[in-house]
């Protein structure tokens, strides 16, 4: 079967921006795309610039962006591709400056990982059954990972953040991911593990994330990234660091749906800015509007039927599990 591929190239030496070029080759059932790739570089352009090593999605190399999802070339598989989508077309990582046609610049994924203090600061930390931590920390398969430890750093889930392709100070969903594995290991000194957190609560920390699930859905190992992130937040909850926007928009949020059974939007705002004159005059024009457009629920009404059944319940998930 012979198939056309088109493939983003780009020569910083001669080309002022990215452009498409196509190529055709007879390619055989089962093939990837990485054999592909490999075989127009051998075949038809020598100079197409790519990335790859293990093929055998180990060592992430060959993550790019194919069909306009991020994926590993060497398992992809063209067949399906064709199937699904009826082209090839191959670009590279988005969100990552790219040095030539297919290969990215990795540096700026290595500076957040190295943000967020990649390494265990160990401490005396015991289990609840006596055992010493660092008998129980061994091994993959230990549940309280949560499968992080799994990431082989390809930068799929960063170049299909949302929130970092506005924002290149967002930590990311791998940085992040990482410093939820360290969180979760029982090796890791509590100290070193208030002190990870609080510096996650600044600007372009976990609270920046939209929970879109784009990291989720690109990730090759099942990695989670995003869940990763809910569980850091769960974690800053649970220690008291609450100062921030985000934080006191989750505890606002349950706040009001326990109080009066739903979410009064015209008191969340006070929620989340506080009464500080400025942030009301900020807000002011929201509630303003909010009031214009019938958003401001009647203080006077009558409370929703079977609230107590709610709050009731509320109270009970929060002695089960606090703050989840």
């Amino acid at each position: 079967m012979r198939l056309t591929f088109t493939i983003q190239r780009f020569n910083p030496e001669v080309d002022s921006t990215p452009h498409p070029q196509e190529f055709r080759l007879d390619v055989g059932r089962g093939m990837t795309v990485l054999d592909a790739l490999i075989r127009i570089k051998n075949e038809c352009d020598g100079s197409l610039a790519l990335r790859y090593s293990c093929r055998s999605a180990i060592c992430g190399s060959c993550s790019m962006t194919i069909n306009g999802s991020e994926k590993l070339a060497c398992r992809t598989s063209l067949r399906k591709e064709l199937d699904r989508h009826g082209h090839i077309v191959v670009a590279p990582l988005r969100n990552l400056p790219v040095i030539k046609d297919l290969v990215v610049d990795m540096a700026p994924f290595w500076e957040k990982i190295h943000d967020v203090h990649p390494w265990l600061v160990p401490g005396s930390r015991h289990s609840h059954e006596g055992v010493p931590a660092q008998m129980t920390a061994w091994g993959h398969a230990n549940p309280q990972f949560h499968n992080v430890d799994a990431c082989i750093m390809c930068g799929a889930c960063v170049a299909a953040c949302t929130v970092y392709e506005v924002s290149k100070g967002f930590a990311g969903p791998a940085a992040l991911a990482k410093a939820d594995r360290f969180l979760s290991d029982p090796r890791e000194a509590p100290s070193a593990t208030r002190a990870r957190l609080s510096a996650l609560q600044s600007e372009d920390g976990i609270w920046d994330c939209t929970r879109c699930n784009f990291c989720v859905e690109v990730c090759p190992k099942d990695v989670k990234p995003m869940e990763a992130i809910i569980r850091l937040r769960r974690a800053s909850l649970e220690r008291g660091l609450t100062t921030t926007g985000g934080a006191r928009h989750i505890l606002g949020f349950a706040d009001l749906v326990e109080q009066q059974g739903r979410l009064n939007e015209a008191i969340m705002p006070l929620k989340v800015v506080g009464f500080a004159p400025r942030g009301l005059l900020r807000i002011l024009p929201l509630g303003l509007k909010m009031l214009f457009k019938g958003k401001v629920p009647n203080p006077l009404g009558h409370a929703i039927s079977g609230l107590s059944h709610l709050q009731a319940l509320i109270r009970r998930v929060r002695r089960a599990t606090p703050l989840a």
